[in-house]
C-alpha cells in the first residue's frame, strides 16, 4: 500500500508563520501606501474640482463670448428712438436665452444714450428700484436724449414680451462711455472684450461683462452674466471639515471662499476713498492665514500640489491657474490637513492589527489543509486566463477541483472563452461587411443563432415618420424579404415599447402573435418574444430586433449575449447608414454642380447629365465582353463609384468659363455685339457725305453731278457695311481676298471730337492709358486694333512648363485680344485664338479643382479620369497631350461618350443634333485619325449602347439606319 509522504507540523507552522510575518510586513507597507494613495486621491479630487470650475467657466464664458461676437456682426442697426429700439426686444431676449447665466444685454451709444434689457426676478436684491407689476419677466432700462437732455425710462414686459408698464425715473449719474466695457470695446472694435469679475449692484451677485463694438453702428453691445454656478461649485466642494477653498480673481480678489464647515464667505464690495468699488483681497483677510501662505507659496506656478507645514501642522495644498475665454485668468486654492485626510487610515490600522491577531491561528490551519488542493487548479486557471488575454482560444478549459467555487470558475471561464471568441467573430464579420443589405442579413442571422430563435424580424427606425419598418425576416434558417410592417413607435406594440427603454422578454399567445406579427408569418402556438432596441453610440434609436422563440424559458446567458451583439450590430448599421448618407450628400452636390453648369448656358444643354449615363453604359458593355481586348476587363464597386463621380464632374471647370465666350455668336460680340458701334461709325461717315454734298451745293456746284457722286458714295458705304456685317457672323471661311477688302474698308476715317476716356471704368481707363490721349478733334480709322483692346495675361493665368499637373498646352500670349480687325479676320467660326483657349481651359480648371478635393484613396483617379476626355490617342489632345499608352480605359470611354453626346444633342440652340449615321461616320474618321480608341468604339457599336441611348434621348428623326459593320 502506497502512503504519501507527510511533513511535520513544525514545517507547516514555520511556513505559516513566515507567510503571516510577510503578510504583516506587506500589510504595514500597504497601510502606508494607502496613506499615499489617499493623499494622491485628494490631489485628484482637487484637480477634479479645478476641472469642474474650468468646465463651468467654459459653459458660461464661451457661449457669452460667441453670442456677443454674433450680435456685433449680425444684429440690426439700433434705432434712434426708444420705440425703434423696443422693436428689437424679441431679438435681444432670444440672445439672452442662448446664454444660460446671462442676466442682461445692453447697448451703449456714442452720444451717451443707453438701452438695457434685463431678466427680471422679483427676488432681486434691489428689485424695489424698478417697482414693476408682479407678472414682469423682462425690464428695459433706457437712457435717451430728448430735447438735448438725457431721460431715463423703466419699461416692464411679461413673458410674452407685452409691455405692462412704462415710467420715467430720476436720472442717475451714469455715462456708458466712461465704463471700462465701453472704452475697451471702442478701442478694439474687432475683438470681444471681457471685464474682470465685479459686484453687480442690481442683484448683489458677482459676474463679468462681455462687450464688442457693433459693426453696423457707432455703439457697443454687451452681456452681463453671473458666476453663480462657479461659486456654487466652490462652496459645495469641501473635502474635509477643516479644508480651505478659495477662487481668486486678478490681484487675489476673492470671488468665493469656504472655511471647512463654516458658512461660505460671500465677498462684499469695498468702496475706496475716491468713490471706486472693488472686491476684497485675500491678503486683507486676517482669518485666512492658511490660504494666504498657500497663495504666496505658488505665486509663480501655473498648477502645483505640495504638502507643507503651517504652524506645526501638515497640510496638503493645491493651486491651479484657470484661463477664461478672452478674459483674465482665475486662481483656485485648496488646502486640507493631513490629520483629517488620513484619519480613516489610522483608525483602520488599529482595527486591522486586532483582527490580524485573531485570524493568525485560523489561517495556519486553513493554509496547511487547503494550500495544495487549491493552488494547482488556480495555477491552471491562471494559465488559461493568460491564454485568453493573448486571444488564444484553441484549447478547452479542463480543471477539476473539490472546491465548488474553483470548479464553477473553470466552467465560467470556458463559457467566457467561447463567448468572447464568438463575439469577436461576429464583430469582425459585421465590421467587414460593406454592403448594407448583406449587413442587415448578417445581423439578423447572428442574433437568431445566438438566441436560438425560430423567427426573427429586423426593423429600421425612420426618424421623419417616427416609425419602425421591417426590412428583413429570418425564418426556416433563411433570411428573406417579406411584406413590410410599419409600427409607429407611439403604438402599444411590444417592439415599439422597447424603443423607449431597454430590451424586454415576454410570452405571447397565438392571438397576440397574429395581432403583432400576423403580417410577417403565421403562428400555431405560443412563443417567447425577445425585443431588443438598436441604439447608436449617441444612444439614438437605429432600429429594433424581434426574436420569437418556441421555448417557454430563455437562457439568460444567450439573452445577454444577444443584447451585447445588438449593440455592435447597431454601431455597424449606423456606420453603414452614415456612409450611405455621406455618399448621398456627395452625389447631390455633384449633380447640383453638373446641373448648374448645364443651366449656366443654353449652349451646353443637358450635356453634364447625359455623359455619365452614356459612359457607364459603355463601361458595362466592356465588362460584359467575353473575348477580345476587354475579355478580362472588370470594374470593382470602388472603381464604379470612381467612374460615376468622374463622369458627373468631367466638365466642372466650365463654371470658370465666362458665359459670353461660351455664347459668343458673332466675332465682335463680347458682353454685347460691337457691330452696333461699327454701324454707328458708318452712319457718321454717311452723314459726312451728306454734309459735303450740301456744302458743295452751297458753294455753287453742279447739283446733278454732286447728287450722283453722293449716291455712289452712300451705296459704296452701304455695301461695305453689309460686307463687314457678313464677316461678323462668321458663317463662311474668310479667304485672303475677303481679309484684303476688310483691311481696305478699315482705312475709311471718321472724326471724333469727344473724349473716349471719361465715364468709363477704372480698368478700361488703365488700358487706354497705355497710349497718351490725342488732341481733339481726331480722325480715326473705321476699324482698328488699339492697344486698349489687349488684355494682358497675368502670371496666375500662365502655365509653367514644369507645372505640377503635367499640362502640355500652348497658352496664347494675351488673355484676350478684342481688336476689331483681329476678330473680324478670324477665318472660321467666331472665336479668336485667346477665346478658343479659354473654352479649352475648362479642362485645366477641371483638373485643378478636382485635385484640390481630398478624395479617399479609392477615388484618387477621379481628377485623371474627369480631366482626360479631351485627350487623343495620337497625343494631339489637351490639356496634357497624352498618348494611348498614358491613358486607361475609363478616360477613353468618357471621350467616346462626350463626343457622341455632343454630336447628337438636339437641345443646343446653335445647331441641330446629327443623325446616328452622321455621328458614327464622324466618329469613325476620328477613330482612323487615332483620336478615339478603336477597340472601345467597336464595343460601343457591337453592344448596341449607341442605339439604346438613341431610343432614350434622341428624336425619332435622328434615328436612321446605320451599317455598323462598315466601322468594325
Amino acid at each position: 500500500m502506497h502512503t504519501s509522504k507527510k511533513l511535520p507540523f513544525q514545517i507547516y507552522f514555520s511556513f505559516c508563520l513566515i507567510g503571516l510575518l510577510v503578510a504583516l510586513v506587506i500589510g504595514i507597507a500597504q497601510f502606508n501606501k494607502m496613506g499615499q494613495i489617499i493623499l494622491q486621491e485628494a490631489n485628484r479630487n482637487y484637480e477634479r474640482t479645478g476641472r469642474q470650475v474650468v468646465k463651468n467657466i467654459q459653459a458660461i464664458y464661451t457661449p457669452a463670448k460667441n453670442q456677443i461676437g454674433i450680435l456685433a456682426e449680425t444684429m440690426p442697426i439700433p434705432g434712434d428712438t426708444l420705440n425703434e429700439r423696443l422693436e428689437h426686444i424679441e431679438y435681444l431676449a432670444k440672445s439672452i436665452a442662448t446664454v444660460s447665466s446671462a442676466i442682461s444685454i445692453f447697448i451703449g451709444y456714442a452720444d451717451g444714450e443707453f438701452f438695457l434689457l434685463r431678466k427680471y426676478d422679483k427676488n432681486l436684491a434691489n428689485a424695489s428700484l424698478f417697482n414693476v407689476p408682479d407678472d414682469t419677466a423682462w425690464v428695459v432700462q433706457s437712457t435717451s436724449l430728448k430735447h438735448k437732455k438725457l431721460v431715463e425710462h423703466v419699461i416692464s414686459f411679461n413673458k410674452q414680451l407685452e409691455e405692462t408698464s412704462r415710467k420715467k425715473i430720476p436720472r442717475k449719474n451714469f455715462d456708458p462711455r466712461e465704463t471700462i466695457w465701453y472704452t475697451t470695446a471702442m478701442a478694439t472694435p474687432d475683438k470681444v472684450n471681457v471685464t474682470r469679475p465685479y459686484y453687480f449692484y442690481t442683484n448683489h451677485q458677482i459676474g463679468v461683462t462681455y462687450s464688442q463694438k457693433i459693426d453696423s453702428a457707432d455703439a457697443v453691445v454687451g452681456i452681463d452674466f453671473e458666476l453663480s454656478t462657479i461659486l456654487q461649485t466652490i462652496e459645495n466642494s469641501g473635502l474635509t471639515p477643516s479644508s480651505r477653498i478659495a477662487l481668486l480673481g486678478e490681484s487675489a480678489q476673492i470671488l468665493a471662499m469656504v472655511h471647512g464647515n463654516q458658512v461660505p464667505f460671500r465677498p462684499e464690495i469695498i468702496t475706496e476713498k475716491d468713490g471706486t468699488h472693488r472686491l476684497p483681497n485675500l491678503m486683507e483677510q486676517e482669518d485666512a492665514p492658511i490660504l494666504n501662505k498657500v497663495f504666496k507659496l505658488y505665486l509663480s506656478k501655473v498648477i502645483s500640489s505640495q504638502s507643507i507645514d503651517i504652524d506645526g501642522e501638515t497640510w496638503a495644498t493645491f493651486k491651479q491657474r484657470i484661463e477664461t475665454p478672452g478674459g483674465r485668468p482665475l486662481t483656485l486654492l485648496i488646502a486640507s490637513p493631513h490629520r483629517e485626510l488620513l484619519a480613516e487610515i489610522i483608525e483602520m490600522k488599529k482595527q486591522s492589527m486586532l483582527v490580524f491577531g485573531i485570524l493568525f491561528a485560523l489561517t495556519c490551519i486553513i493554509f496547511v489543509s487547503f494550500s495544495k488542493r487549491v493552488t494547482a487548479p488556480i495555477v491552471k486557471l491562471a494559465e488559461e486566463a493568460n491564454k485568453i488575454a493573448h486571444f488564444d482560444f484553441k484549447s478547452t478549459v479542463k480543471v477539476r477541483s473539490g472546491v465548488k467555487e474553483i470548479s464553477e470558475l473553470a466552467s465560467s471561464m470556458q463559457g467566457m472563452k467561447a463567448t468572447i471568441q464568438s463575439f469577436l467573430g461576429i464583430a469582425r464579420d459585421l465590421a467587414g461587411e460593406t454592403n448594407f443589405n448583406k449587413l442587415l442579413a448578417s445581423v439578423l442571422r447572428e442574433l437568431s443563432e445566438i438566441s436560438i430563435a425560430d423567427t426573427a424580424v429586423l426593423y429600421l427606425y425612420e426618424p421623419k415618420k417616427a416609425t419602425l419598418e421591417s426590412v428583413q425576416v429570418y425564418m426556416d434558417h433563411e433570411v428573406a424579404n417579406t411584406a413590410q410592417q410599419v409600427i409607429p413607435i407611439i403604438q402599444q406594440h411590444p417592439v415599439a415599447q422597447v424603443c423607449h427603454g431597454e430590451s424586454s422578454v415576454m410570452r405571447l399567445s397565438v392571438d397576440e402573435l397574429k395581432e403583432y406579427f400576423g403580417v410577417i408569418a403565421e403562428y400555431q402556438h405560443d412563443c417567447t418574444l425577445i425585443a431588443i432596441p438598436l441604439r447608436d453610440r449617441n444612444n439614438q434609436l437605429v432600429g429594433a430586433i424581434a426574436l420569437l422563440i418556441n421555448a417557454s424559458s430563455i437562457d439568460i446567458g444567450r439573452h445577454s449575449m444577444a443584447v451585447a451583439v445588438s449593440g455592435t450590430a447597431a454601431i455597424a448599421i449606423e456606420n453603414q447608414r452614415l456612409i450611405q448618407e455621406q455618399k448621398a450628400l456627395l452625389e447631390a452636390f455633384i449633380q447640383l454642380l453638373a446641373g448648374a453648369i448645364d443651366a449656366k448656358s443654353p449652349y451646353t444643354g443637358g450635356h453634364c447629365q447625359r455623359v455619365p449615363i452614356l459612359t457607364k453604359s459603355l463601361a458595362r458593355a466592356a465588362c460584359n465582353e467575353t473575348s477580345g481586348t476587354f475579355a478580362d476587363f472588370r470594374l470593382s464597386d470602388n472603381e464604379w463609384e470612381e467612374l460615376h463621380i468622374a463622369a458627373w464632374l468631367h466638365d466642372c471647370g466650365k463654371v470658370t468659363t465666362p458665359e459670353y465666350i461660351v455664347d459668343k455668336a458673332t466675332k465682335l460680340e463680347t458682353l454685347y455685339d460691337r457691330i452696333h458701334e461699327v454701324r454707328m461709325r458708318f452712319e457718321v461717315i454717311k452723314r459726312d457725305v451728306e454734309i459735303d454734298y450740301w456744302k458743295a451745293i452751297a458753294a455753287g456746284g453742279d447739283p446733278e453731278k454732286l447728287r450722283q457722286q453722293r449716291d455712289q458714295a452712300i451705296t459704296a458705304i452701304d455695301d461695305d457695311f453689309a460686307f463687314v456685317a457678313e464677316c461678323n457672323v462668321g458663317g463662311e471661311f474668310m479667304s485672303e481676298e475677303k481679309i484684303q477688302r476688310l483691311d481696305q474698308i478699315a482705312e475709311r476715317s471718321w472724326q471724333r471730337s469727344l473724349s473716349d476716356r471719361i465715364g468709363i471704368s477704372s480698368l478700361e481707363q488703365e488700358r487706354k492709358n497705355r497710349a497718351p490721349e490725342p488732341l481733339l478733334p481726331i480722325t480715326e480709322k473705321l476699324l482698328e486694333d488699339k492697344p486698349e483692346h489687349i488684355f494682358i495675361r497675368e502670371e496666375q493665368d500662365k502655365i509653367a512648363p514644369d507645372n505640377p499637373w503635367g499640362f502640355n498646352i500652348n497658352v496664347p500670349e494675351h488673355l484676350y485680344n478684342r481688336g476689331e480687325l483681329y476678330n473680324l479676320r478670324v477665318k472660321r467660326g467666331t472665336l479668336s485664338e485667346e477665346e478658343r483657349y479659354k473654352i479649352n481651359e475648362h479642362m485645366v480648371q477641371t483638373i485643378k479643382m478636382l485635385t484640390q478635393l481630398p478624395f479617399p484613396r479609392h477615388l484618387s483617379r477621379v481628377p485623371e479620369i474627369a480631366g482626360g476626355h479631351h485627350e487623343k490617342l495620337d497625343g494631339t489632345g489637351y490639356p496634357k497631350g497624352l498618348h494611348d499608352k498614358d491613358m486607361q480605359a475609363p478616360e477613353k470611354m468618357m471621350a467616346i461618350a462626350d463626343i457622341f453626346e455632343a454630336l447628337t444633342a438636339s437641345d443646343r440652340p446653335y445647331k441641330k443634333g446629327k443623325t446616328l449615321s452622321e455621328t458614327l461616320k464622324i466618329m469613325n474618321f476620328m477613330k482612323q485619325d487615332q483620336h478615339i480608341d478603336a477597340d472601345l468604339f467597336a464595343v460601343f457599336l457591337r453592344s448596341g449602347v449607341y442605339l439604346e441611348y438613341a431610343h432614350q434621348y434622341l428624336s425619332p428623326e435622328q434615328i436612321d439606319e446605320v451599317n455598323i459593320h462598315a466601322y468594325l
